[in-house]
């Protein structure tokens, strides 16, 4: 199970857009925009972004500022910083992390059993229409 690992040192600075294909480490600084959609974005400890940020999963041991946007998790390790807005299904945030921003749980729609529980609300919530005039039937529910 090799998978490719690209690692960005302490002493780059990258300016602008960063799309990839494969799990990425950054250690230095990056502004602008990064984009693995598909892949695993890990903040080191030194990283520095300040960026808009687009990935699988984010993993932050450093700094970003700038929103996260993850389909499956952020995670903002122990002495993570991260001042945005985050995006994703699962967040974790460990004591000792910063954070300032929002947060935006949203399930993922791709998922073969997601369409299920999204429509038992909806009937539950159609359930308490006819209880919600109680005077024609005379019943009093829910009191």
């Amino acid at each position: 199970m090799d998978k490719d690992v690209v690692n960005i040192g302490k002493s780059v600075f990258i300016k602008g857009e960063l799309n990839g294909s494969e799990d990425l480490t950054v250690e230095g600084n990056v502004e602008g925009k990064i984009e693995l959609r598909e892949h695993v974005l890990t903040i080191g400890p030194h990283g520095k972004i300040k960026a808009e940020v687009f990935a699988k999963a984010v993993i932050v041991l450093g700094e970003v500022v700038g929103n996260i946007t993850a389909s499956e998790k952020v995670d903002i390790r122990d002495n993570g910083s991260v001042d945005g807005d985050i995006v994703s299904p699962r967040v974790a945030i460990a004591e000792g992390a910063h954070f300032r921003g929002s947060v935006d749980m949203q399930r993922k729609a791709a998922t073969p059993g997601a369409p299920v529980p999204p429509s038992k609300p909806e009937v539950k919530a159609a359930a308490p229409s006819p209880a919600a005039n109680p005077a024609p039937g005379g019943q009093r529910l829910g009191v």
